[in-house]
């Protein structure tokens, strides 16, 4: 008899708890979707690459030559107001150079090279093309290139982003009622960002006082984009 009980009353909790577990076990049905924003500003300051490159007889001499140029350009880049911190060593190299042209034969040393390159950050992008002026007056004849950049980069995204919630929200809607279905809570969102580089403009010449030349620099627009992607639950009828 107590077995007995013992089996109703477990096959009672059984059947109790069937309905429950029934609802719990409904596969959420979700809408997932994706949401771009995009926002372009002008840069408002650039890092340039700039440095001496020096061929001689000797290591002494090709290094007791790049040290005179680099100290010329390093004053010339003060004159043109650029401060200290915003100049930093990227790389510095000495090594031989040989002449391989005689392929019968091993390559003869001719001399050494030595290469002092900087990274320069200019604040004042109206000044840009003097500066570049004045370094390469002053012996620079390594310039590799400009990369412009936002100052507050993050504040552009935080708008982009933005933009990116409001476009994936507006699809939901638009799919939410050409479906017939009512969107519930967000489930989950993910974020991908890609700062493109800057877009061109025409080409504008920027001079500083002082210099000889102008030198054309095209700094165009930076593009922040952010993608989203948003869950959302669709509610149960």
């Amino acid at each position: 008899m107590l077995r007995s009980a013992l089996a109703v009353a477990v096959l009672a909790s059984v059947i109790l708890a069937l309905p429950a577990h029934a609802d719990d076990s409904r596969i959420p049905r979700t809408m997932a979707l994706a949401g771009h924003g995009e926002v372009r500003a002008a840069p408002d300051l650039a890092i340039v690459s700039i440095g001496v490159t020096n061929l001689a007889d000797t290591a002494a001499a090709a290094l007791a030559a790049n040290s005179e140029a680099m100290r010329r350009v390093f004053a010339a880049m003060a004159e043109a107001g650029i401060a200290e911190k915003d100049i930093q060593t990227s790389n510095f190299m000495v090594q031989p150079r040989y002449d391989y042209s005689k392929n019968e034969q091993p390559p003869r040393l001719i001399g050494y090279d030595v290469s002092n390159m900087v990274n320069v950050t200019v604040r004042k992008l109206d000044g840009l093309g003097g500066v570049l002026d004045r370094v390469v007056e002053a012996g620079s004849n390594q310039v590799n290139g400009i990369a412009f950049q936002l100052s507050d980069s993050e504040a552009a995204a935080d708008a982009a982003r933005k933009l990116a919630v409001a476009d994936a929200a507006r699809k939901a809607k638009l799919y939410a009622e050409a479906s017939g279905v009512e969107l519930g809570a967000i489930l989950a969102i993910s974020e991908g960002a890609s700062f493109q580089p800057p877009l061109p403009m025409s080409a504008k010449a920027f001079r500083a006082e002082g210099a000889a030349n102008d030198v054309p620099v095209a700094q165009g627009e930076q593009v922040i984009a952010v993608d989203v992607s948003i869950t959302w639950e669709i509610k149960q009828n």
